[in-house]
């Protein structure tokens, strides 16, 4: 059975920082490239950063780079997402997802169920 199943998010303040995680089972997690998504309210869903599935590659949305870091652990089936200097409009809620740069933005199969992250002002 496939899961991505997402750390909780959480509220923070505007400059902070939040980790995210990401385990999954169900597939060879070291086969795939993949990313982090996340759909602000009333907004589409915005693709965040990807990672090869080596995870020597890693691609970050321009809004994003500087600020997140998506990295990987191929030994405990793990994703991460770091995410520092957070502003009110990156409130969204975040998924993982199976793919790399070209996944389709659609929440299929592959995807994690999301977890909610707050900005206050």
């Amino acid at each position: 059975q496939v899961q991505l199943v997402e750390s909780v998010g959480g509220l923070v303040q505007s400059g902070g920082s939040l980790n995210l995680s990401c385990v999954v089972s169900g597939f060879t997690f070291s086969a795939y490239h993949m990313s982090w998504v996340r759909q602000a309210p009333g907004k589409g869903l915005e693709r965040v950063s990807s990672i090869s599935s080596d995870g020597t590659t890693a691609w970050t949305t321009d809004s994003m780079k500087g600020r997140f870091t998506i990295r990987r652990d191929n030994a405990k089936n793990t994703l991460y997402l770091e995410m520092t200097s957070l502003k009110t409009e990156d409130t969204a809620v975040y998924y993982c997802a199976r793919g790399g740069a070209s996944l389709r933005l659609r929440i299929g199969a592959y995807w994690g169920r999301g977890t909610q992250v707050t900005v206050s002002s």
